[in-house]
């Protein structure tokens, strides 16, 4: 006796099999039983053999590697036993409509090739914490925010690609996100692909590997929407870099949008090749400056709201912050957005701990370590960011052994800065330096000394040609690069 059902059509015998599709679409959700099993599979149970028909080999490994485990909890909760699972091809199911969450109406028999995972598809929006209401919005990115605007509003956005770039913590990944979430809500039928450039060559490499070439190019280049966080990964990465570039030109001239965004401008991130650095300067490039004191006034007061509003602690709910002490936090800590969230978590945590009133005494009490720690002049990670995109080389070069003109100039001159500008010794500095001896450091910094004495005229190859600079316009412009 065999109970078989053929789910959205609906030849139904047996109620065991119903039941268990039932339990299955609880298990996994109505959305995504709606996507991977309604309309293109059947069931077939036995006494402890659960059959499962596909129209396609892709499907059945698809299914097979996302869903067995729902599949086997759901049949159990039903027959009382874990049955035998086995997938086979049933070609009766190959005019049936493919796992296409999208609103329009699927070709009979797609090739199988195609199929589009959940997050490059219209759908769910779970993994994106921020929009672009949330973004607190003043001079520093004002322009950033309202290309990221016109990219959601308009279905042919005049910026493309959009290349946004800017220092840590500025909000360069909130707006990436926000631009997903406003796509994905003003049109729900849109493809979209949200992802790291990270997670874009592991996936690649992985494709590599597996054989799914195919697979991998339709997920990465069916979109309506790419957008690729920390872009500047791909430096130094060739393979995967051409990779890209066939995936950047296919959805450019489908006119479909791209979103980038990177700790740097293009033409600032070394060893990317000139072929891509030429497409992401073909678009609109924006960079994000630091926020000013308003805007970080208004980040606070946001911040605060957000978290007392949802409770402020185990003894009852916090107030919002004063505005002294608003003024006061956005004052003292300027470096980034992530830093003073930090101080205003602390604060607003301790006044909820101690069930006390927040004052401006308190926040001066509670946050001068915090302050005295994170808001020295600069940064070192300022300073490497500086002085990589100045000389055309990657943090991590410079925390490399490398020893080229160009790398080792570079390194001369971020020890330097790195020595004037905070309080960390020699030792300090060669050990943040990729474990460098506090003896290189010393001789770096006199080298620099010495070429600023004579301001003498500097050489290097950046990644697009020879440049030449006097020693003290060079340390003149990174300072200043620094203080933005």
């Amino acid at each position: 006796m065999q109970d078989t059902i053929r789910d959205g059509g609906s030849r139904t015998t047996g109620s065991n099999v119903a039941t268990v599709t039932e339990a299955l679409a609880e298990r996994i959700g109505r959305e995504k039983y709606k996507i991977w099993f309604q309309d293109c599979t059947s069931f077939t149970l036995t006494e402890e053999h659960l059959r499962i028909g596909v129209p396609n080999p892709f499907l059945a490994n698809w299914l097979e590697g996302h869903f067995l485990r729902e599949i086997k909890a759901a049949a159990q909760s039903v027959i009382g036993l874990v049955p035998e699972i086995s997938f086979t091809v049933d070609p009766d199911l190959s005019g049936n409509r493919r796992p296409n969450p999208a609103p329009a109406k699927p070709r009979a028999g797609a090739p199988a090739a195609e199929p589009r995972t959940p997050r490059a598809v219209p759908g769910s929006t779970d993994s994106l914490r921020l929009t672009l209401d949330s973004f607190v919005v003043g001079s520093s990115n004002e322009l950033a925010y309202n290309a990221a605007r016109a990219v959601v509003r308009e279905r042919q956005s005049p910026y493309n690609p959009l290349f946004i770039h800017g220092g840590c913590g500025v909000g360069k990944t909130h707006l990436l996100q926000g631009i997903c979430h406003g796509v994905a809500h003003t049109r729900p039928g849109a493809r979209w692909l949200y992802l790291s450039a990270e997670e874009f060559a592991n996936q690649f490499v992985l494709a590599l590997k597996t054989k799914k070439l195919d697979a991998f190019r339709g997920r990465m280049r069916q979109t309506d929407l790419l957008a690729i966080d920390d872009v500047h990964f791909l430096a130094s990465k060739p393979s995967t870099q051409e990779e890209f570039l066939h995936t950047f030109n296919t959805i450019n001239l489908a006119g479909k949008q791209v979103v980038l965004v990177s700790d740097a401008h293009p033409k600032m991130i070394g060893q990317l090749s000139d072929k891509l650095v030429n497409r992401f300067v073909s678009g609109m490039v924006v960079k994000i400056e630091p926020p000013d004191f308003e805007t970080r006034c208004a980040i606070c007061r946001q911040y605060s709201r957000k978290i007392t509003g949802a409770g402020g602690g185990e003894r009852g709910q916090t107030p919002p912050l004063p505005e002294g002490v608003v003024r006061f936090v956005a004052e003292r800590v300027r470096t980034n957005v992530r830093e003073l969230e930090g101080a205003l978590v602390k604060l607003i945590a301790y006044a909820a701990l101690q069930n006390e009133k927040l004052t401006l005494a308190m926040a001066q009490a509670v946050l001068a370590e915090h302050i005295e720690r994170c808001d020295p002049i600069v940064h070192v990670c300022d300073i490497e960011s500086a002085v990589g995109a100045y000389f055309g080389v990657t943090p991590a070069l410079l925390h490399s052994s490398k020893k080229s003109h160009t790398i080792s100039l570079a390194r001369h001159f971020g020890m330097y800065l790195i020595r004037k500008h905070t309080n960390m010794s020699s030792s300090e500095v060669g050990r943040c330096m990729g474990n460098k001896n506090h003896a290189t450091v010393l001789i770096a910094c006199k080298k620099v000394d010495e070429m600023l004495t004579c301001d003498e005229e500097t050489h290097w190859q950046s990644p697009h040609g020879n440049k030449v600079a006097r020693t003290r316009a060079i340390v003149a412009q990174l300072e200043d690069n620094i203080s933005h």
